[in-house]
């Protein structure tokens, strides 16, 4: 197999159909497998996988893993020179694999690739990020990101100011559609699953960086990603999970001893901060995104 496609999923049943459509619509040009972690869905999304699509691999879990760990499970099975981390929300435009491989065999040094991310509306989709740090998430906590976010200084995390139309060398894009070089994945291990939901994708992405390794934006493929489903059905235990997994990502990588202060105080400031935002995600006062 040439590429191996690993797809999470979770109650995943609205999608998950479109998503396997336009992946079978890549195998003119491409030799796939395809492998499904189920974490334990209560509605229809493995019979349907089972039903229309029984050459997909399908490894269901008795209980929700959480993303990362299934992420890993499905990676554990992949033959695959390249593997495809893929969101089931996801829909792939024509030959859009084959692109993104052909890019890679010509530029051996690239280790990790994302493509542009479209809404369902066909806006273009922020997906690259900066890694973060202590001083870009003070910008996040005051608010200044928001206030100014073409600032190159103020929106750097989130990258705001990039419009995600030029070809370039990022440090993170979004883990909806990851295209990583088998080899590359190989000499970091797998993804941390100490992070169970969120910052996975940007610990993976550093260390390949740290490795050596290029990371690119490629947006002349395009991929239709409906942001937030999954998080929007469990919006309150995902706004845990992301301010926990938030605190060990910044928690690992301590180093010095201004890092030990400077996580502490973070720590803080994601505890205080998570009443706030159940709350207004309760009373939907304001929509209160995840990191």
């Amino acid at each position: 197999m040439s590429l191996s496609v690993v797809i999470i999923t979770w109650n995943s049943q609205e999608h998950i159909e479109a998503c396997l459509v336009s992946l079978q619509e890549q195998e003119s040009t491409l030799s796939l497998e395809v492998i499904v972690v189920d974490n334990a869905s209560m509605d229809e999304t493995r019979e349907i996988i089972a039903r229309n699509f029984p050459i997909v691999r399908v490894i269901p879990n008795e209980k929700n893993l959480g993303f990362t760990r299934a992420c890993n499970l499905g990676i554990a099975k992949c033959t695959g020179r390249y593997i495809l981390l893929l969101c089931p929300h996801t829909v792939m435009k024509p030959e859009a694999l084959a692109e993104m491989v052909q890019y890679m065999e010509a530029h051996p040094q690239v280790g990790a690739l994302g493509p542009q991310l479209l809404f369902p509306d066909g806006q273009i989709q922020p997906s690259c990020r900066q890694f973060p740090t202590y001083r870009l998430m003070l910008w996040e906590f005051t608010g200044l990101r928001m206030l100014f976010p073409r600032s190159r200084i103020f929106g750097g995390w989130r990258m705001s100011y990039f419009d995600h139309r030029q070809l370039r060398p990022v440090d993170q894009p979004m883990g909806a559609c990851l295209l990583l070089r088998r080899s590359a994945l190989e000499e970091i291990t797998a993804l941390d699953d100490q992070l169970e939901m969120f910052f996975s994708d940007v610990d993976l992405c550093r260390r390949l960086k740290d490795a050596g390794w290029e990371i690119i934006f490629f947006p002349t493929t395009q991929v239709v990603h409906a942001a937030g489903s999954s998080i929007g059905r469990a919006r309150a235990r995902m706004l845990v999970a992301s301010h926990r997994d938030c605190y060990r990502y910044f928690k690992k990588y301590r180093s010095k001893p201004l890092d030990y202060v400077f996580s502490w105080m973070l720590g803080l400031g994601l505890l205080f901060s998570l009443p706030i935002r159940l709350l207004a995600c309760r009373l939907k006062v304001f929509f209160s995104p995840v990191f």
